[in-house]
């Protein structure tokens, strides 16, 4: 028997996570936040004190690594059974994290690593090649994306709560630069999968977006 996977992919800042789980939640099917994919192994070889240099080892630790999304309230990110969700944001963990997603044997790993989440009775893949490379054969995919000024308002706002001082225009300009530099590269460019469902979440609250997420799925 298929199983059913809905991808999400998008750019950084356009809601992806918050919907991801709610549709997640509400369906009843298992979630991967592939964005924190990378990180996780960072902070797995980092604690084994692994040398960072070594492809080959880093590709056969990835071998070992068993995550586990739990998205009932926040997410919870488990790595081997340790909470690390705490750690996935940290700037060693994000330097690690770009070093290792360079080597091609980690990524293969790490690909098959994200095909595994694909179980009864469905998937919700979050990320930026969910449709495009991971699952092409996806019956449900949707791209959400918003306009660059509206991003920059999210994560100025999200700065501001947690008392963070931040410049709105600096902000914009860095999303801008990021779309470019994501929608150019050549491995796995950040682009809507041909059968894919656009939608633009600029003017729409986070409940419209899910529930047109909801429509989709059927």
């Amino acid at each position: 028997m298929s199983v059913p996977v809905l991808t999400i992919d998008g750019p950084s800042g356009a809601g992806k996570g918050t919907v991801s789980r709610a549709v997640a939640k509400k369906l009843g099917w298992h979630y991967l936040d592939s964005g924190s994919i990378y990180r996780s192994l960072a902070i797995f070889a980092l604690d084994r004190q692994l040398d960072l240099q070594s492809a080959a080892a880093v590709a056969e630790l990835a071998q070992q690594m068993h995550l586990a999304f739990d998205c009932e309230d926040e997410l919870v990110v488990k790595l081997n059974d340790t909470d690390i969700t705490a750690r996935l944001a940290g700037e060693t963990t994000g330097a690690a994290a770009s070093q290792i997603a360079a080597y091609p044997e980690v990524r293969a790993v790490l690909l098959q690593k994200q095909k595994d989440f694909r179980r009864l009775p469905g998937l919700v893949a979050d990320g930026r090649d969910m449709g495009t490379v991971v699952f092409k054969d996806a019956p449900f995919k949707v791209f959400l994306t918003a306009s660059a000024k509206e991003r920059g308002m999210r994560r100025f706002k999200q700065l501001k709560e947690k008392g963070i001082d931040a410049n709105l225009d600096q902000i914009t300009n860095d999303i801008i630069l990021r779309d470019r530099r994501d929608s150019e590269r050549k491995n796995a460019p950040l682009i809507p999968a041909e059968d894919a469902f656009y939608l633009d979440s600029s003017d729409l609250s986070v409940d419209e977006v899910i529930n047109q997420v909801m429509i989709l799925t059927g």
